[in-house]
């Protein structure tokens, strides 16, 4: 158990009034002890009082990994049969003694088959969002946090330099993706990369959250690439787009009017600003040349242990920016039936401002000049 970051949660909880939080195998949990669990048909729950104690209720399989830190956190096993499951949970409750007040979790990663076991054994404890205390728990990353996502950002770069190297017409978005992911594991990326590549070709890359499909490169093609690795289990998450050959007039306009923004979008970024700040820097540049319209998503979200979390860069956001804070800065024009660009970036909010993990030429340039 990291125990600066558990005192840190504790101090959270007590400020948002919570008596416990619950939380099953994901960032947070591995954040707060370095274990790594699988989320799989077997409960593993790790229960933290607001009160200081700590348990673990677990597989008997999995109590081995509890073996270094059984002085911090106390385990409850239980063994294959599922009809006797409960107990674990209710002997874990009775030896934190949570009887009353709230119990968190977080909403996006708890499942209805550990909130069964957790309402059972915790009757007395009402269960809700804990998503505020992670936010504040790991917005702002250290020094070794950040350390690990710029080697995250510069094993997806190595990455994709490697692959540019072997595109040719006639590939398909799949064996793009493939060939990708293979490049990701050559280049030092953690076998879990962040997210499955998105390669979308010609009209394709019109729809920002694309699924690679047959569709093959041809000329005049757009080909969108978003794509990232994960370092040490902290993820890095970049876009690029490159032309195929000569495209239409307006598709190498709309690349200009999305690097301006995405500009625009960096130098907007600094502590003591608001993240909406950074969206509308970016979406303000989309907006004056007349494509707002087609700018469909907010301008980033952050970035560290998982490819999403806290902060989420959108308009209204009245989060105030502070040092150690990642994000992404990704606007992007999207014509329907026609080609998008995204331009997506890596970032820490620093002292003075935005620091970019990310240095890969960002205007679009022809696949042609990467090839060997």
């Amino acid at each position: 158990m990291n125990t600066s970051r558990l005192q840190k949660l504790l101090c959270l909880m007590e400020k948002f009034g919570l008596a416990g939080m619950a939380f099953n195998p994901g960032p947070t949990m591995t954040y707060l002890t370095q274990l790594h669990f699988h989320l799989m048909e077997r409960p593993t729950v790790l229960l933290v009082s607001q009160a200081g104690p700590s348990a673990m209720v677990l597989p008997a399989l999995e109590m081995g990994k509890l073996a270094t830190d059984s002085e911090v956190f106390k385990g409850f096993t239980y063994q294959d049969d599922p009809a006797t499951w409960d107990i674990a949970f209710e002997q874990a409750g009775e030896w934190l003694n949570l009887r009353q007040g709230t119990l968190g979790v977080v909403p996006t990663r708890m499942r209805f088959l550990e909130l069964e076991y957790l309402e059972a054994a915790l009757p007395g404890l009402a269960i809700v969002d804990g998503q505020q205390v992670i936010a504040s728990l790991r917005m702002q990353k250290d020094p070794d946090e950040i350390n690990k996502m710029r080697e995250a950002a510069n094993i997806a770069q190595h990455a994709l330099l490697e692959l540019l190297k072997s595109i040719k017409a006639g590939m398909t978005e799949k064996a793009i993706a493939n060939a990708l992911i293979i490049e990701l594991l050559k280049a030092g990326s953690d076998p879990e990369i962040p997210f499955s590549p998105i390669v979308a070709i010609g009209g394709n890359s019109a729809n920002p959250h694309a699924v690679p499909t047959e569709r093959t490169l041809t000329e005049g093609d757009l080909l969108l690439i978003d794509w990232g690795a994960s370092y040490e289990g902290y993820f890095s998450d970049i876009t690029r787009t490159f032309t195929f050959g000569e495209v239409d007039p307006e598709l190498l306009h709309i690349g200009e009017i999305v690097l301006d923004a995405n500009r625009a979008g960096r130098s907007a970024g600094k502590p003591g600003v608001d993240a909406g700040s950074v969206d509308r820097g970016a979406r303000t540049v989309i907006e004056n040349a007349g494509y707002g319209a087609a700018f469909i998503h907010r301008t980033g979200h952050g970035l560290g242990m998982e490819a999403h979390e806290a902060p989420y860069i959108f308009g209204e956001n009245d989060l105030i920016l502070a040092p150690g804070m990642t994000f992404t800065v990704e606007p992007g024009i999207y014509l329907p039936g026609k080609g998008g660009v995204r331009i997506e970036d890596d970032v820490v909010v620093t002292e003075t401002g935005l620091e970019s993990f990310t240095d890969l030429p960002r205007r679009l340039l022809p696949v042609e000049d990467f090839l060997d």
